[in-house]
């Protein structure tokens, strides 16, 4: 039995299909990275594996129970880190604790020793008693990931959780977001940081104009894209692109202007070495050697476009 299971959802706004017959499934204790250009509808779906957003079509499942506004029996199993900061700024970090305990039914030394941990793991413990309006927006992040955890949640929803912080404070969130991976929490994770995904999950998803366009552990879409070396000199190199081209896989091509050439190959760890051992069998020297490895950005970018979105 899959922890969460979703089959074919699907919410519009009007005309627009904000998420378009969406499928995938989650094994507990899995962190799963959602990405996605602006608008891609990653918060939409977010949303609706809340319980807050009713879906139109289709049907999410978590643990056998249908995630809906309608159904209680979900709301302990889950926990929501949103975009906005969802703490009360007129209350100290403590009351804040506190009241979001007491919604989820804790109470009396239980709470006092849970809100205690959390503020100790956030980072906040030396501000317990100060209102949240006073704090940086920073602290305010780590407030809204505390209140998403106070009620020790089966499921982690976190969205852009680090998103226009300062580094001291993401680095500090992320730390939390870790152990809670690490202590076999199930999290689904939303951020335009890809090195915190790379970092982090174990399987990624990239969601654009409201369906997956994929879905697979990293390992898998990393290797989907080729190693580049290229290689400047003075002046063209063909029968060195000659000698390049025998390398198993690469695919080896010149610039405009001849002074460059360009290899690729999917075989990351193994490219490097036959090209410097070729240059130096050659005995000859580029001006300069560029490389760039396969990233999660640039898979990213190869299946959503370059296209700034608003």
């Amino acid at each position: 039995m899959k922890f969460l299971e979703v089959s074919n959802l699907a919410k519009s706004y009007g005309s627009h299909r904000a998420v378009d017959g969406i499928s995938f499934t989650i094994e507990e204790g899995e962190c799963f990275g959602l990405l996605g250009p602006n608008g891609a509808g990653k918060s939409t779906l977010l949303s609706i594996l809340s319980g807050f957003l009713q879906a139109d079509e289709g049907k999410a499942l978590l643990q056998s129970e249908l995630i809906s506004p309608d159904n209680p029996l979900i709301r302990p199993m889950i926990g929501l880190a949103p975009q906005e900061i969802a703490v009360y700024g007129a209350l100290t970090a403590r009351e804040n604790l506190q009241f979001f305990g007491k919604l989820y039914g804790l109470a009396g030394t239980k709470l006092s020793s849970r809100v205690d941990d959390l503020l100790v793991a956030v980072g906040l413990a030396g501000k317990a008693d100060h209102r949240v309006e006073t704090f940086s927006g920073g602290m305010q992040r780590r407030m809204n990931l505390a209140a998403a955890l106070v009620h020790q949640p089966r499921m982690l929803l976190l969205d852009e959780p680090t998103a226009g912080v300062d580094p001291q404070s993401r680095n500090h969130l992320f730390q939390e977001i870790q152990r809670c991976s690490r202590e076999g929490m199930t999290i689904i994770y939303t951020t335009h940081y890809m090195e915190e995904v790379e970092a982090l999950c174990n399987k990624v998803a990239i969601m654009d104009h409201g369906i997956l366009v994929a879905l697979d552990t990293l390992k898998n879409l990393l290797s989907s894209m080729h190693t580049v070396v290229t290689l400047t000199f003075d002046h063209p190199q063909y029968a060195l692109a000659q000698q390049l081209q025998s390398i198993p896989g690469s695919i080896v091509s010149h610039s405009q202007e001849g002074n460059s050439l360009t290899i690729e190959s999917r075989a990351a760890n193994n490219l490097l070495t036959p090209v410097i051992g070729t240059l130096t069998r050659m005995q000859l020297a580029p001006v300069t050697v560029e490389t760039r490895s396969p990233t999660l950005e640039r898979v990213f970018l190869q299946l959503t476009g370059r296209a700034l979105r608003d």
